[in-house]
């Protein structure tokens, strides 16, 4: 598996939050109403924002043209330094919830408890009641607003997508955000609730393609807030996963599928694995479980120095696709005597037995089945560290997410990349990607970690 398929970056989007604003801090409702304005501490995450992303040359910024979203951009583009001036676009103004503009999350509540146990339980469902007394649904109509916004990104930035790299940035609020993440991948409103965007926040997703309609999605990183000062975006109640991908190998840097072979950590991996450790030293760790195969135990083990005590825990579950006969060749060595099957493994994953290997099926059902032993495991408060390898990563992630083995490509897993997982209703509720893919500790906000095969 490379981590090039489905192809080298041609168009970044890159999607920031709007820092905290005054409706923030009050714990109001905000929607599409413009009464909200950024406070100190939104205005310092806009400019730190626009510090993080200053070595990423943008060709254009779209930004919501409420206040809060159109400050933010402003002052992040103020420290950006590249002279940029935003277009505001209100196919990225926040969600319309009317009625509830203004309210206090604990008025809404006491007011509205039925609608706002369906908001938080199942928020593609809600309906409300405008001004003329007609009923509309806020989340369905924001995810028309996002394909339809999407669309025109496209079409004006095809060259881009046909080829020649680009990038822009968009500066939004935390519905619209998550509507455009979840359309860009093809999945629906019940996907809502498994997305997490913090004010000031950064995420980063590639399309590559040539036709229009053709094209793939890459999320490269989500929701990550390193840059305002914390590594982690805070948890809440319920058990918090850390998964963590293995540092590099000589491997990975030469392009060679591993799979099961068991090929140690080089030396930039070990500092890799250390950069990790430093990034999570400060976040309690109670127990830590890894594939058994040696580069992810060495990873594990790198970062638990900094949390003595913490037992590890190595498991065949979490072990590497098995490769097969490809096992240790170079890509250009299966195109010879592959060929098909190569293409058809780029094109189609979830199609594909490797000669004497596994399916990303097969990977799927043990991967999924340690992961939620593990979080079945978990105390309400507990964290745990999990070390493993690409694809597995990658199956959990979609699954995560809501999507199928046929979209492991759409998912990147940077070699010491970290990703954050909440189950605020326990293990049997709603799994929430609070952070994904985050390498920010490996030298910046765009993942810049070896693109080999596995």
């Amino acid at each position: 598996m490379t981590a090039s398929s489905p192809g080298s970056v041609s168009l970044r989007i890159v999607l920031v939050r709007h820092g905290l604003s005054s409706f923030n801090v009050e714990h109001r409702i905000q929607g599409r109403d413009d009464l909200s304005a950024l406070t100190d501490v939104g205005v310092a995450q806009a400019r730190s924002t626009g510090a993080a992303l200053a070595d990423v040359g943008f060709d254009a910024v779209y930004s919501s043209p409420l206040q809060r979203a159109s400050d933010t951009a402003a002052h992040l583009l103020e420290v950006h330094g590249r002279g940029l001036t935003p277009s505001f676009d209100e196919d990225l103004l926040e969600i319309d919830l009317g009625p509830w503009s203004g309210l206090q999350r604990r008025e809404l509540r006491e007011r509205f408890p039925a609608q706002e146990a369906v908001w938080r339980a199942a928020p593609h469902s809600l309906e409300l009641e405008r001004r003329d007394g007609s009923r509309y649904r806020p989340l369905p109509e924001l995810m028309q607003q996002a394909a339809r916004f999407c669309r025109r990104l496209l079409e004006s930035h095809a060259a881009a997508v046909d080829g020649a790299d680009s990038s822009v940035l968009l500066v939004g609020h935390n519905a619209i955000l998550r509507c455009l993440v979840l359309t860009l991948l093809g999945l629906d409103a019940q996907g809502f609730r498994r997305l997490r965007v913090d004010n000031g926040s950064i995420s980063v997703l590639n399309i590559s393609g040539a036709a229009a309609g053709t094209q793939s999605v890459q999320v490269e990183s989500l929701n990550g807030t390193a840059h305002l000062g914390a590594p982690l975006p805070p948890r809440g109640p319920g058990p918090r996963l850390l998964l963590v991908r293995h540092g590099e190998t000589d491997w990975n840097r030469q392009g060679r599928f591993q799979g099961q072979i068991d090929i140690p950590l080089n030396a930039n991996g070990l500092a890799q694995a250390e950069a990790a450790g430093s990034f999570l030293a400060s976040a309690s760790i109670h127990r830590a479980y890894t594939s058994s195969m040696a580069r992810p135990r060495q990873t594990a083990e790198v970062i638990l120095a900094a949390h003595p005590g913490v037992p590890l825990t190595a498991t065949r579950g979490l072990v590497e696709i098995g490769h097969g006969l490809w096992e240790g060749r170079l890509e250009r060595e299966i195109a010879e005597s592959w060929p098909q099957l190569l293409a058809d493994w780029k094109r189609a994953p979830h199609t594909v037995e490797m000669p004497e290997g596994e399916t990303i099926h097969e990977v799927w059902s043990r991967s999924l089945n340690t992961w939620s032993t593990i979080a079945a495991s978990l105390d309400d408060q507990e964290t745990a560290l999990v070390v493993a390898h690409d694809a597995v990563n990658k199956t959990i992630l979609c699954d995560l997410l809501g999507l199928t083995p046929a979209d492991i490509w759409t998912i990147k897993q940077g070699n010491g990349g970290v990703t954050v997982v909440d189950y605020p209703q326990g293990a049997g509720g709603i799994p929430v990607v609070a952070a994904m893919n985050l390498t920010s500790h490996l030298g910046g906000v765009l993942d810049r970690t070896a693109a080999g095969a596995l």
